[in-house]
């Protein structure tokens, strides 16, 4: 992606240090964090620093690398015991995301031979993380028709991933393509992710767009004021079942009541085929902090923190839902789009 004219990824890692993009501050400042060690690489996983099914995977490779580089000088009992430590708080972080496990056990089975093969695994995993992003934007882009009015749910663009993003790959592809495509951003709350940061990379890109309230999807659905819906996914299983950010689900059965096209646009490091249906994917719950409070831009220019919610009142706050397949259309990986029943021949 491009900032201010200048080329940016949204997590790499240089020397012993990783750097990431800080989503927190978005869109209102914009400004680079460098973890020095794994412990904080999981810090910025947990805390959403990086967030996005291909951000945290990528990041979390990259962590495991960074523990190899730590116990590097260390006896080979002592390297093992270090690394599988790291491994487990690694996976700790954020239970949903399929990538992240995925990336983790990658690099750390490298971690075994040596600390140099595990950065080579973790930067490996990067550059396939953008790769496929972009082929997801030209297999998407072919199910968009010229002045489609697109909607999306939560980020799933370059932020969420190392480049080009899921969800928002095909519709740079097809804005670039001058198809004159609109989209409706969904707020995505408690994070409001729709409005901080898929609104902040679609004004970069000067793709046309409005922001809307999570409840305001069904209404322009009713109004034939949305041709498609394409969303990203934090873990695909095998019988097609999709967990994704919460509201998703919402989004797909209004749109199955409509008659409208619903994708999920992911990698194939996003699918868990060992595991069966959707029953069985753990599901986050995060600091109910989330939805009682909100951060934004007070009149001095400066980011703080309010209650928006009755003082004293608490909060449930499940960060994903699960999409069942049958209200999924198909599903635009970097192999191509298939049906949810057909995952086992991409495999």
């Amino acid at each position: 992606m491009k900032v201010d004219n200048k080329y940016y990824q949204t997590v790499w890692m240089e020397g012993t240090s990783i750097y990431m993009i800080e989503q927190n501050l978005l869109p209102f400042e914009f400004k680079i964090f460098e973890s020095k060690n794994y412990l904080q690489t999981c810090d910025a996983i947990k805390t959403m620093i990086v967030r996005g099914a291909g951000g945290v995977g990528v990041s979390a490779g990259f962590a495991m690398a960074q523990a190899s580089i730590e116990a590097s000088n260390l006896s080979k009992e002592k390297y093992n015991n270090y690394v599988y430590t790291a491994l487990k708080n690694i996976q700790a972080t954020r239970p949903t995301a399929q990538n992240l496990f995925m990336a983790s056990d990658k690099v750390y089975e490298k971690s075994l031979i040596s600390s140099e093969e595990a950065i080579l695994e973790a930067q490996k995993i990067a550059k396939e993380d953008a790769w496929a992003s972009k082929k997801i934007g030209e297999y998407g882009n072919e199910i968009i028709k010229p002045n489609s009015k697109i909607a999306t749910h939560c980020n799933a663009g370059w932020l969420a991933f190392v480049d080009y993003g899921t969800a928002l790959s095909p519709i740079y592809k097809a804005n670039k393509e001058g198809k004159n495509i609109f989209v409706w951003v969904d707020e995505t709350r408690p994070r409001s992710q729709g409005a901080r940061l898929t609104a902040w990379e679609l004004r970069n890109e000067n793709v046309p767009h409005k922001i809307i309230a999570d409840n305001a999807t069904a209404h322009l659905m009713s109004r034939g004021e949305i041709d498609l819906i394409i969303t990203g996914a934090d873990r695909i299983v095998a019988n097609g079942d999709t967990a994704n950010k919460i509201g998703t689900l919402e989004k797909a059965i209004a749109a199955n009541y409509y008659n409208i096209p619903f994708y999920i646009a992911a990698p194939t490091s996003t699918f868990d085929i060992k595991t069966k249906t959707g029953k069985d994917i753990i599901i986050e719950e995060r600091s109910e902090d989330e939805i009682l409070y909100q951060k934004g831009v007070n009149s001095d220019n400066k980011i703080e923190k309010i209650l928006v919610a009755s003082p004293g009142s608490r909060a449930f706050n499940p960060a994903f839902d699960v999409t069942p397949a049958e209200l999924i259309t198909g599903i635009i990986t970097e192999k191509g789009i298939i049906k949810p029943e057909n995952i086992s021949e991409i495999f």
